[in-house]
């Protein structure tokens, strides 16, 4: 039990408890099935990129060109979707958008490792890039019309309830390819070399290398896994709107690392995990959906989501100065 209470998780989990008690009182709504079941689907897209920053924030790196890869990767997509139409398929889709996010993000990689240069400049740099080679040449286009097929997939649900006034929902495509992703990540921090690789990096780089691991590639890994995932998010993306947009994901960026560090990772390196990720990717939706039901102008959303992470990152300063102070304590003990 006192194991249980001292994990970060834990005290997510009792505040997400507490908000939704919060939010019920005000509005009963909140705690139906229906609206339960829009909350998965809606977490979906922030939910897939949390995953990927989780890799990079447990390696000890961060990377904010991830939305910037989403956008290139969706409109690239959407262009073929537009061109080809039925000759395609959802998984060419998915494998189209993956393939044009692992070649970005290991070109972050690349230069990170080649040219020493700290993460997050190389990828404000790089998504700046990404966003102006993007603008110049879509010229601000939105993308829409896609086949018939793509907007039928998006409405697939595992089963089917439906509510007093005889609206459908259930479970999501979406979310299923959501928790699908969920689990191979959590697989492979927790049952792999790989995993255990990456945390190494992030714990200390020198280290990690004078045990062997080679960190060219470990990068390598973790930058191209999170353009995989900003590449799947972009799909996501345009099944959940069935438009895409060259400025449709900016500024998505702090709620996503925001998501991350709540769920206890840590912005040093070393530390996370994927419970913790998908509960903190948790809380964010449900403040925002917790703001709409109580009719809460929309402006204050980011007023909420600025005080959370300003409260997340100084919650992991402090965690971070406790580990210290322990190891330097049994260093001296």
């Amino acid at each position: 039990m006192k194991t249980l209470l001292r994990r970060h998780e834990t005290y997510v989990l009792l505040i997400i408890i507490v908000v939704s008690i919060i939010i019920t009182a005000v509005n009963p709504s909140f705690f139906s099935l229906e609206n339960l079941f829009d909350l998965l689907k809606s977490m979906s897209l922030m939910g897939v990129f949390a995953i990927g920053m989780l890799f990079v924030l447990i390696s000890g790196g961060i990377d904010l060109s991830f939305t910037a890869i989403a956008t290139v990767s969706g409109y690239a997509v959407a262009l073929a979707l537009l061109r080809y139409g039925d000759s395609l398929n959802i998984f060419v889709i998915f494998l189209l958008a993956g393939a044009i996010g692992i070649l970005l993000g290991a070109f972050n990689a690349a230069i990170i490792y080649f040219f020493r240069i700290p993460s997050i400049i190389t990828t404000i740099a790089t998504s700046n890039v990404f966003y102006g080679i993007l603008t110049v040449l879509s010229e601000g286009k939105w993308l829409y019309g896609f086949p018939t097929w793509f907007g039928d997939f998006a409405n697939i649900r595992l089963f089917t309830l439906y509510s007093p006034a005889g609206n459908p929902y259930g479970l999501s495509i979406v979310t299923v390819i959501w928790l699908a992703l969920v689990l191979l990540a959590w697989f492979i921090l927790r049952y792999t070399v790989l995993g255990r690789s990456i945390y190494a990096m992030g714990g200390s780089p020198s280290s990690a290398e004078r045990a062997g691991f080679n960190l060219l590639r470990l990068n390598l890994f973790v930058y191209a896994f999170i353009g995989l995932m900003a590449g799947f998010g972009s799909v996501i993306q345009a099944l959940l709107v069935q438009t895409v947009a060259p400025n449709s994901l900016v500024g998505k960026e702090m709620d996503v690392i925001a998501a991350v560090v709540l769920g206890g990772a840590s912005l040093a390196g070393g530390t996370g995990s994927i419970m913790g990720t998908v509960l903190g990717v948790a809380l964010i939706t449900l403040l925002g959906n917790g703001l709409t039901l109580m009719h809460v102008p929309s402006q204050w959303y980011d007023v909420v989501i600025g005080l959370v992470i300003l409260v997340s990152v100084g919650v992991s300063a402090y965690r971070m100065r406790k580990n210290i102070q322990r190891r330097v304590i049994t260093e001296t003990a």
